[in-house]
This record gives structure tokens, C-alpha cells and sequence, in this order.
């Protein structure tokens, strides 16, 4: 089959930007177990001026900044920051903040937050197992945990949106939540996380996203599918794509990036262009709502 033609326009649905200058701990000091091995590669500034270096030849026309892990008392400067970045570089167009929803300080951080004009949703990581096997429900810190909770109920007093990164065997408690407060809308990072390709688990893994999926307040970003210790390929990962797409449709998945990131895995031509031939069988104005439209519309953009 033909490869389309790039779309029209692009937003990037999940990148990061930072300067060293600031206090990223995992960034400037010891390395961190991390899920693409050694990063050491991205420990570095990486501005909007090394993003745009990245996307060149693709028509990106808006982007979303997702919390990168500044020391967390730092919360509300990060905020701060990015927009003072994007008043002056143009980019990014929206930020996903961080704030721990279980911490008695939640809501001051939630208004701060809410009070910078391009805050559009909140990212938390919820406590998770590191192994499907040792998944269970009602953990402190999870999407169970009463305190949790309240501080994510809040979320819909401000018009947030909340980002979503758990491995797929904690989606059965986001389903949950979405159930339990459906005014917010979730955004699962990462699709999912389907790091084990195993027939077994990506079986499962397709069944954890059809359950998150089942609540219309959840979407998918299809982004961060790239293995350890392999470059990212078409082989490897269109099936993850096109089952996402199968299960939320459409108008709920969105591409991403996760620059710089996944650069570990791929440069962003090869994951883009890996977007494009992935779903080069739809119609280029399906493409157009997993490049550009479901980001703009979900985002607020």
C-alpha cells in the first residue's frame, strides 16, 4: 500500500520541554529505573528550538507540554514556566500539570494551577504494581483511595482534565473512576503502557483498554510503544495502533510524541511516518481527527 500524504496539520497531543536550569531531579542527578533503559541521551536542555528541530517537515500547528517531573514542590513554578515558554517561543499551546491528589494541599495546587491561562488538565500517577499479577484494588494512593479521590473530585470545579499513566492492569479501577465522576474527562497516557508483546498480554492488555474505553469520558493517546533496546519500527507496533484505534474509535485517540523521550526509540519523522503507514488504510479525514482534531477538541485548543 501507498504511503498517505502527511496530514494538513498537527497537534501534538503529549511532549515535554525543559531546561536544566531548573530542578528536575531524575534529570540532573541519579538515574532513575526507567522503562527505556539508559536515558542518559535526554539529559540535556531540550527547548522549543530543539523540539522544532525535531518536528521539521511536519506541519505542527500546536502542541501539549505533560508534566516532567520537576521536583514537586516546585509544581507551581513548572506551571509558571511553560507559559512564560509559550508566551515567548509559541509553543506549547497547552500544559497538563502536575499535583498529588491525595495530598492535603491539593486544592491550593489545583487553583494555582487552574489560574494560569494554559493549564488544561492535571497529571498524578497513581500507585500501581509493577507486574499484572500483583494488581489489586483499594491501595493508598490509587484510584481507589478515598483521599485520592477527593482531591481528584475537585478536578471538575476547575475544568480540568486529568492524564491518565498506569500500566493497562490498574484501567479496570480507571473505569471505574471515570464511572464514579463523569464529568471529568481521562486521558490514558502511553496507550496503555503494552510493554510485554507476548500474545498472553496483549490480549489482556486489549481487553483492560475495551473496559476503560466502555466510559465516553476516557481517551487514548497512542504514544510511548517503543521497546527497550530496539528501534522503533512499523512491525512492532502498528498492531498496538490499529487494536487502540479499533477499541476507542476514532473520535478518542489521538497521536503523540512523548519528545523528547521516546528519541530514545525513534526519531520523530520514523514515529510519525510510523502513525501514517499504521493507518494508511483509513480515509485521509479519519487521519485527520487522530493527528489534529480529537487533540484540539479534547484540549481545548
Amino acid at each position: 500500500m501507498t504511503q498517505p500524504s502527511r496530514p494538513r496539520a498537527v497537534i501534538d497531543a503529549h511532549h515535554h520541554v525543559w531546561d536544566l536550569a531548573n530542578d528536575l531531579p531524575w534529570l540532573k542527578g541519579e538515574r532513575i529505573p526507567f522503562r527505556y533503559g539508559d536515558y542518559s541521551a535526554i539529559c540535556q536542555d531540550y527547548m522549543p528550538v530543539d523540539y522544532r528541530a525535531d518536528i521539521a517537515g511536519w506541519p505542527v500547528v500546536g502542541s501539549v507540554y505533560v508534566e516532567a517531573e520537576w521536583a514537586r514542590d516546585k509544581a507551581a513554578e513548572e506551571s509558571r514556566w511553560v507559559a512564560a515558554v509559550s508566551q515567548a517561543e509559541g509553543l506549547p499551546s497547552a500544559v497538563v500539570a502536575w499535583c498529588d491528589l491525595a495530598s492535603p494541599d491539593a486544592a491550593a495546587l489545583l487553583a494555582s494551577h487552574a489560574s494560569v491561562s494554559i493549564v488544561r488538565g492535571i497529571r498524578h500517577k497513581p500507585a500501581a504494581t509493577s507486574m499484572p499479577t500483583e494488581a489489586k484494588r483499594g491501595a493508598a494512593g490509587s484510584m481507589d483511595d478515598p483521599a485520592w479521590r477527593e482531591g481528584y473530585q475537585l478536578l471538575q470545579r476547575h475544568g480540568l482534565s486529568f492524564d491518565l499513566q498506569t500500566p493497562w492492569w490498574h484501567l479496570e479501577a480507571a473505569a471505574d473512576l471515570a464511572k464514579d465522576f463523569p464529568a471529568t474527562q481521562i486521558i490514558i497516557n502511553h496507550t496503555g503502557l503494552p510493554a510485554d508483546r507476548s500474545p498472553e498480554a496483549l490480549a489482556a492488555w486489549r481487553r483492560a483498554l475495551e473496559q476503560a474505553a466502555a466510559q465516553p469520558n476516557v481517551a487514548l493517546k497512542i504514544s510511548g510503544i517503543g521497546l527497550p533496546g530496539r528501534p522503533w519500527t512499523v512491525a512492532a507496533n502498528g498492531p498496538i495502533i490499529r487494536d487502540a484505534i479499533a477499541v476507542f474509535g476514532l473520535d478518542r485517540a489521538m497521536f503523540a510524541s512523548n519528545f523528547p523521550v521516546d528519541s530514545l526509540v525513534g526519531d520523530f519523522d520514523t514515529i510519525f511516518s510510523g502513525f501514517l503507514a499504521a493507518t494508511a488504510a483509513l480515509p485521509g479525514s479519519d487521519r485527520d481527527r487522530l493527528f489534529h482534531d480529537n487533540a484540539r477538541r479534547i484540549y481545548r485548543l
